[in-house]
């Protein structure tokens, strides 16, 4: 299947604007993606930005997104923006957020954990683990049902969601009831041919196999994220007894087939997994979807097979 015709135009316009890599600096990185955000989206019951206890004492902004018509007491989606650790926040997911909110019935709350290469590895881990703690520590407060506890992220994020997944489950909770992983980066091998798409699609489709690399470089020393299951969770030694997933992939995207392999993997493990596969798509087609048809689909597909996930979960707690 070839790629969307309706995202071409939007893929050469991208690839026009990219700088060589020799000229990129964080904060380049960091404008180009923020002028991708989507103004707007759904409308909803209330939106609430708030600074929570960080792991060192610091301050972690939190954005929470309540749908118009939600329950008493909802289920709850900690989401972990993407953006190779490095950039993007609140604002370039502020729609994506809206979208997910509206189409599930849940409270989402966005986390805008800390960027590398400032705050390397495991800086933003940290954050999400203080921040999933937070919620669901605070449930009451927050009114959100902590038996409906989901971790969500696309790309970078679906990172910290399967990462922080594996942490709960050692540290004996907080409990997760759902991850749902969205072109996961799951590993950070890019030399041995294991994942053919990070060759496949190494250019062309958005996110470039060049820079992964300077992502992964900003985030830490490759070989050690490569050897770290809380950098690259696919290596963890046991991924049994981990929270049921939904994973999404993009065919053209260089991280579609760790993704995949990551669904394999948990499936191998019993860990009950649903799997979206959007063949005619690129890496980021959630930040398109407002913009362009196919991508809207694709992400409509995705937000309405989570909440299917989720309605399997337990009921509100007593």
């Amino acid at each position: 299947m070839p790629v969307a015709g309706d995202l071409i135009a939007l893929l050469a316009l991208v690839d026009a604007a990219r700088l060589p890599m020799d000229e990129v600096t964080p904060e380049s990185m960091r404008a180009g993606y923020s002028a991708l955000a989507s103004p707007g989206g759904a409308e909803m019951a209330e939106v609430l930005d708030r600074v929570i206890p960080g792991p060192d004492g610091g301050d972690l902004p939190i954005r929470s997104y309540r749908p118009p018509g939600a329950a008493e007491r909802p289920p709850v989606i900690v989401y972990l923006h993407g953006g190779g650790w490095t950039i993007g926040d609140l604002e370039t997911h502020d729609e994506p957020c809206r979208a997910l909110a509206a189409g599930t019935g849940a409270v989402v709350i966005s986390v805008d954990y800390r960027l590398a290469p400032e705050h390397r590895f495991p800086d933003a881990l940290d954050d999400t683990y203080a921040a999933v703690c937070f919620v669901a520590d605070n449930a009451d407060e927050l009114g959100v049902d902590v038996e409906r506890l989901v971790v969500a992220g696309d790309s970078a994020g679906g990172n910290l969601a399967a990462v922080v997944s594996l942490m709960a489950r050692d540290r004996s909770g907080p409990a997760i009831a759902l991850q749902v992983l969205i072109y996961p980066a799951v590993d950070f091998d890019y030399d041995s041919g294991r994942w053919p798409s990070l060759e496949e699609n190494a250019t062309g489709y958005f996110l470039h196999l060049e820079t992964m690399r300077w992502f992964a470089d900003c985030y830490g020393d490759i070989g050690q994220l490569a050897g770290d299951p809380l950098a690259a969770p696919i290596g963890a030694a046991d991924h049994t007894g981990l929270p049921p997933a939904h994973v999404s992939v993009a065919g053209f995207d260089p991280l579609r087939d760790e993704g995949l392999g990551y669904a394999a993997t948990l499936a191998g493990a019993g860990v009950p997994v649903t799997l979206c596969r959007h063949d005619d798509q690129v890496h980021g087609y959630w930040h398109f979807a407002p913009a362009v048809e196919s991508s809207g689909a694709a992400r409509d597909t995705d937000i309405a097979a989570i909440a299917v996930a989720m309605a399997d979960l337990a009921g509100p707690a007593s």
